[in-house]
């Protein structure tokens, strides 16, 4: 493993604890990625927003949360990473080694609760503005972040990119993700991989997707939030939805079009004979609690029902399933997602 730090002790130290980690585990072995999707089960996306990122001693998510979620019933947690905040702006836009140094506390923690991780690269916003500019940062953060945890575990998964959209469309998506993907194999060439569609990994857009043939040591990940006016009423961010409320979700109709919705993709994914992972879904908080647990359960159980991994969206900030304030899961979110 590949570790840089500001001073040689703290990289003596950081080496040490991540090599007492790796050595209870096999490094990165192949696993069969639909035995991946298996092995994950079900997850839940974390500390994207904590204030960690920034100083560690303001953190909300805390090291007990692991094994709490653990416990919670789940598998795998999406390590959500806003890594360009984090990146010099010139040269070879090298990462901070205080954010390395709180990826790999994140990464050691979760591992040791017994959860599987999946690293991913958040930036889609700063994509989709400009990719040409965002560019050779996207391909710095893989070319720095795949040797470093070239040793971990085989349950340590990378996933490409969040989300791409905008300017970064499905045709041009296609291109960067092989430049991308081929330099995530120079150094990991057993690693599972996640990639998903242009167009916010929409479930409809899977057919734009071209992944590389001969690399099916992959898994194919899609969002699902519709109908937005529905799971997206109230947050202030989504300007075709900010202004309702008092939407309700759960007739036959609506359970049967996330049903048709999943199947259409499971039809892609067979044919292409590649898995499939939700990685995100969910209703924000500001519908009718008894909705949002009813849409959440028959997502959660519709993707199972196909043999598809999730990732919850998300244990704290918004969407939650974890309140950190008062110590305690949202109780009719959490019994919805793990019953």
């Amino acid at each position: 493993m590949n570790i840089k730090t500001a001073s040689g002790e703290w990289g003596i130290f950081v080496l040490a604890a991540m090599l007492i980690l790796f050595s209870r585990i096999h490094a990165a072995e192949r696993v069969d990625p639909f035995e991946q999707v298996k092995r994950m089960g079900r997850g839940v996306n974390i500390i994207g927003y904590d204030p960690l990122w920034q100083d560690p001693a303001k953190a909300r998510f805390k090291e007990k949360h692991f094994k709490l979620i653990k416990d919670g019933g789940f598998g795998f947690v999406r390590i959500n990473l806003h890594a360009f905040d984090h990146m010099e702006d010139q040269g070879d836009f090298r990462l901070e080694d205080s954010f390395i140094n709180t990826l790999d506390w994140a990464v050691q923690n979760a591992t040791e609760a017994g959860l599987m991780v999946l690293l991913d690269l958040h930036n889609f916003t700063d994509f989709a503005k400009d990719p040409a500019r965002y560019k050779p940062k996207f391909l710095a953060f893989w070319r720095q972040i795949a040797p470093h945890y070239q040793d971990a575990p085989s349950g340590v998964i990378f996933e490409m990119l969040n989300e791409p959209n905008g300017l970064l469309t499905p045709p041009l998506w296609n291109i960067y993700l092989r430049e991308a993907l081929a330099i995530i194999r120079e150094s990991n060439p057993e690693r599972t991989v996640v990639i998903g569609p242009g167009f916010w990994n929409g479930i409809d857009h899977l057919a734009e997707l071209e992944l590389p043939e001969g690399d099916r040591n992959l898994i194919v990940t899609v969002h699902y939030y519709l109908p937005m006016e529905f799971t997206h009423q109230g947050a202030p961010w989504s300007s075709g939805t900010k202004h309702l409320s008092g939407i309700k979700w759960g007739s036959d109709a609506e359970k049967r079009r996330v049903e048709a919705d999943f199947k259409r993709a499971q039809k892609w994914a067979q044919d292409q004979n590649r898995p499939l992972l939700l990685g995100e879904f969910g209703a924000y908080d500001k519908g009718e609690m008894a909705y949002r647990a009813a849409y959440t359960a028959h997502v959660a159980r519709t993707a199972e029902s196909l043999g598809w991994a999730w990732a919850y969206w998300q244990f704290d900030s918004d969407f939650i399933v974890y309140d950190i304030d008062r110590d305690q899961w949202v109780e009719p979110i959490h019994k919805a997602l793990i019953p």
